[in-house]
C-alpha cells in the first residue's frame, strides 16, 4: 500500500456499541466486535472506553433466604471473631462435616433441656440431609458426623477414631438416654434426602426427636460455610460494637493509616471490643489454633504412605514429598517443595477425617497450616507473637470475603475456599514479616485474583481429588502473592482487594451449579474410577 493512501482526513467511523451483551448472546460475535474496536482504535488513534460498561447479568443467581443471618450480616460493620472463624473439628469439610456435627450436637443439647415428661416419651432421633449435603455428603462422611453429634459428641473434642470406626463398621448402634428409657440410634437414622429443591440454603438439614410417629421436637438448620451454622428463626447473639468499624479493606487501610495501626493491631482492638474478652484471652485462643495447625502438619508429615478411604484409592504423598524436598538442590525449589509438603500433610489429615482447623473451611484446611508452619518451626522460625499477628491479619481478609462474598463451595465453588485461604495466607505472611497493611492487602488480592473461577468438582464426592493438591497450590500462591506485593511499588497495583472480592461474589452467582460441590461436572464426571 502506498504511503499516501492513508493520509488525509480521518475516515468516518461508525459508533460502536460497547456495552456488555446480555447473557446468552453470541460470545464469538462479541469477541469479533472487540477485536474490530481495537483495530479501529489503532488505525484512527481514537481512544476507546472499556468494553464492559454494564456488568453481565447473573444466569444462575444463588437463592439464599434473606432471613439468614449470613445474608443480613453482609450489611453493616463486620463483627465476626476469631473463635467463630478458626474452629477445630473433624475433616474433610467444614460445611459438610463440622457444620452438620455442630448442628446435631446443638439439637442434642436442646433435647436434653426438654421437660422430663417429654424426654421420657422419646423413642428415636432422625436427621434428614438436603441440597448439597445430600448430593455429596457420602463422600464427606456427613452421615457419620451427624450421628456423632446426636449421640452427644462435640466437634472440637471428638476422637477421630470414633468416626473412623463408623466408616469401618457402619452397622454400629448407640444408646441415647434423654429420659427414663434409653433408645438406640444408628447411621440408618441419618437420611440422604432430596438433593435438589427450593431450600433456604444449599446446605439444609432437619433434626427431629420422635415419640413413635409423634414429633416431640423439630428444627431446620443450615450449614452456611466455614463451620458456621444457623437455624430457622435464628437470632444472632448480641455483641459489642467494633472499635474500628469496617466493611471493606479500603476502610481497614484508612483506619490503619489514620491511627498508625497494623492489620493485627486493628483486628485485636476489634476482637476485644466485639467479644468482650481481654487481649490475653484472645491470644490464648490463637495459641490453641497455632498448636492445632502445627499438630495437623506434623501428624500428616509423619504418617507413612497409605491409601485414603473411599473408592478413589488415592495414595498419600506428603511424607514422600517432604523427605525429598529436604534434600532438594536449590533454595527456591526446596522452599516450594516444603511448603507443598506441609499443605499436603494438612489436607491429607483432612481427607482422613481427622481434626483440622477451618481457615476458612475444612476443604482448604491445608493452606493456612502450611503457611504458619513455614513461617514458624518448619521454615522462618518467627516467634509465636508474630504468628498470632499473622492469624489476625489473615482473619481480617477472611472476614471480608465472608461478609462481601462467600466461604461456601456450595455457593461459590472452590474459589470461595482455596482462593480465600490463599488470600488469608498472603496477608498472614505480610503481617508476620511486619509489612504494611497495603502490602498485606495487595498480596491477598493477588492470591485471590488468581483463584477466581475455580470450580468445586470433587471426584466421587470425596475431598481428595482435586482438593488435596489444590491446598498445596493455594499455599504456594499465598507466598507468590506476598512476594509480588512486597517487591512491587504498592501504589502501582491496578486492582484492589475489595474489587476482587466483589468479583468473587459475582463469579459465585454466575457459576453453574454443576461446579458447586455437587460432583456433577468437571473432574467429577471426567475421571473414571475402576
Amino acid at each position: 500500500m502506498a504511503a499516501d493512501s492513508i493520509s488525509g482526513p480521518t475516515p468516518f467511523v461508525p459508533t460502536l456499541d460497547l456495552t456488555e451483551p446480555p447473557f446468552g448472546s453470541d460470545r464469538r460475535a462479541f469477541m469479533m466486535r472487540s477485536a474490530l474496536a481495537v483495530a479501529i482504535a489503532a488505525l484512527t488513534g481514537r481512544p476507546i472506553a472499556a468494553f464492559a460498561q454494564v456488568p453481565a447479568t447473573s444466569p444462575q443467581p444463588v437463592k439464599l433466604d434473606p432471613s439468614l443471618d449470613v445474608v443480613k450480616k453482609s450489611k453493616g460493620p463486620i463483627v465476626t471473631t476469631v473463635d467463630e472463624f478458626y474452629k477445630v473439628g473433624p475433616g474433610p469439610s467444614s460445611s459438610h462435616t463440622i457444620g452438620p456435627m455442630r448442628i446435631t450436637y446443638d439439637f442434642y443439647q436442646r433435647c436434653t433441656k426438654l421437660p422430663a415428661a417429654e424426654r421420657d416419651q422419646a423413642t428415636a432421633l432422625k436427621v434428614n440431609l438436603f441440597g448439597s449435603l445430600s448430593a455429596t455428603g457420602k463422600g464427606h462422611g456427613t452421615e457419620r458426623a451427624s450421628l456423632a453429634g446426636i449421640v452427644g459428641k462435640e466437634p472440637a473434642t471428638v476422637d477421630p477414631a470414633f468416626l473412623d470406626g463408623l466408616a469401618t463398621d457402619p452397622n454400629q448402634v448407640f444408646p441415647v438416654k434423654l429420659g427414663a428409657k434409653p433408645f438406640d440410634v444408628s447411621l440408618k437414622d441419618v437420611v440422604y434426602d432430596a438433593p435438589k429443591g427450593d431450600f433456604p440454603h444449599p446446605n439444609t438439614m432437619t433434626c427431629k426427636l420422635m415419640a413413635g410417629d409423634k414429633v416431640l421436637l423439630e428444627q431446620e438448620y443450615y450449614s452456611v460455610g466455614g463451620g458456621f451454622i444457623e437455624w430457622k428463626g435464628y437470632v444472632a447473639p448480641k455483641k459489642g460494637a467494633p472499635k474500628y468499624p469496617y466493611q471493606t479493606m479500603a476502610e481497614v487501610i484508612a483506619h490503619c493509616s489514620k491511627n498508625n495501626l497494623s492489620l493485627a493491631q486493628l483486628a485485636m482492638a476489634n476482637e476485644v471490643s466485639v467479644s468482650g474478652k481481654s487481649e490475653a484471652e484472645v491470644n490464648a485462643y490463637l495459641d490453641k489454633i497455632l498448636a492445632a495447625m502445627n499438630a495437623t502438619v506434623k501428624t500428616g508429615l509423619a504418617a507413612p504412605t497409605s491409601t485414603l478411604p473411599g473408592p478413589i484409592k488415592l495414595k498419600t504423598k506428603a511424607n514422600d514429598i517432604h523427605k525429598k524436598a529436604l534434600t532438594q538442590e536449590g533454595e527456591a525449589r526446596r522452599a516450594v517443595g516444603l511448603v507443598s509438603a506441609y499443605a499436603l500433610a494438612g489436607s491429607e489429615e483432612n481427607a482422613r477425617g481427622h481434626l483440622v482447623i477451618t481457615a476458612p473451611t475444612g476443604g482448604s484446611a491445608g493452606v493456612m497450616p502450611a503457611v504458619i508452619y513455614s513461617l514458624g518451626e518448619g521454615g522462618a522460625k518467627l516467634s509465636d507473637a508474630k504468628l498470632r499477628e499473622g492469624l489476625l491479619a489473615g482473619a481480617v481478609v477472611g472476614y471480608l470475603c465472608k461478609h462481601n462474598a462467600t466461604l461456601s463451595a456450595a455457593e461459590g465453588g472452590c474459589q470461595a475456599e482455596i482462593g480465600v485461604a490463599s488470600a488469608m495466607g498472603a496477608a498472614c505472611i505480610a503481617q508476620a514479616y511486619g509489612d504494611s497493611p497495603q502490602v498485606a492487602a495487595n498480596g491477598a488480592e493477588g492470591a485471590l485474583e488468581h483463584h477466581l473461577g475455580m470450580t468445586c468438582d470433587p471426584v466421587a464426592g470425596f475431598v481428595q481429588i482435586p482438593c488435596i493438591e489444590r491446598c498445596a497450590f493455594g499455599a504456594v500462591k499465598a507466598w507468590t502473592g506476598y512476594l509480588i506485593a512486597k517487591n512491587e511499588i504498592p501504589a502501582n497495583r491496578r486492582l484492589d482487594l475489595d474489587t476482587t472480592i466483589n468479583a468473587l461474589a459475582l463469579t459465585a452467582k454466575e457459576m453453574n451449579s454443576k461446579y458447586k460441590e455437587t460432583s456433577e461436572g468437571g473432574l467429577a464426571v471426567s475421571v473414571t474410577l475402576c
